[in-house]
């Protein structure tokens, strides 16, 4: 299938990350298990930075919401360094097991990322098919975004370090659930508010119908993204798919 964009008057292409330009193998099998590894080795080296307190002082704040959900948590500890260092370590696992969007683990696994990446551990991955099109639709003038529940520091660190190059000079914004949930109609919305462009001038592509149906709901064009190892979606019938993004032409 192929889809001219400039047809539908599409003015911008918002895309998801895992299962549309990276392959969800390596979030699963690399980012989160780097994370999973090197989580204590961070929380020791960077203990005393003001930057790392504040965000086990979210971590704290989350765990007490989740705790008068009535989720059965471990401990907060907090009294002494090795206690919360403990207790985040614990917690941060257990938002791990549950593949929680939390905003202060997201913002957590971006800076040990960070760590992997300039240290030469880690390098992004993208399907050669998303570098080429991110680069085709900048040079015919249309916008490019991301938008995936990862931090935007771990979305900037994937694009830049890809087989096919650096691709962040082709991406004019980042969006993470700092605008809100994927899921949620607003989220679109601010996105659109954002790019500074009306909603039905932006093309969404995702591999998650409810992700699909949340944007449609806001106004912008959608697409279901189709790769080997995406788990199938609900109501698929429901949205234009393409299997590579080079389908999608200026």
């Amino acid at each position: 299938m192929t889809i001219a964009l400039r047809d539908r008057g599409a003015e911008a292409v918002l895309l998801d990350i895992e299962g549309t330009t990276t392959p969800i193998a390596f979030v699963q099998e690399v980012l989160f298990p780097f994370a999973r590894k090197h989580l204590r080795q961070y929380l020791n080296d960077q203990g005393e930075s003001p930057a790392l307190r504040q965000l086990i002082d979210q971590f704290h704040a989350e765990h007490a919401i989740d705790a008068a959900a009535g989720a059965e948590l471990p401990r907060w500890r907090n009294a002494t360094r090795e206690e919360w260092i403990d207790s985040t370590d614990a917690y941060a696992r257990w938002l791990m097991d549950r593949d929680r969007k939390s905003p202060a683990l997201k913002q957590l696994q971006g800076w040990i990322w960070e760590r992997g990446y300039r240290d030469g551990k880690l390098h992004g991955d993208v399907f050669a098919d998303a570098a080429r099109a991110i680069r085709r639709w900048r040079a015919a003038g249309l916008d490019v975004a991301i938008y995936s529940s990862g931090s935007v520091l771990a979305q900037k660190l994937l694009f830049a370090t890809t087989p096919d190059g650096d691709l962040t000079s082709s991406i004019q914004a980042f969006f993470d659930t700092a605008v809100g949930a994927k899921s949620a109609r607003e989220s679109y919305a601010r996105v659109a508010q954002e790019l500074n462009r009306p909603a039905p001038t932006i093309v969404f592509v995702s591999d998650v119908s409810a992700e699909l149906t949340a944007a449609r709901s806001a106004g912008l064009q959608v697409i279901l993204s189709i790769r080997e190892g995406n788990p199938p979606q609900p109501d698929a019938d429901r949205f234009d798919a393409i299997h590579s993004l080079d389908e999608l032409v200026p």
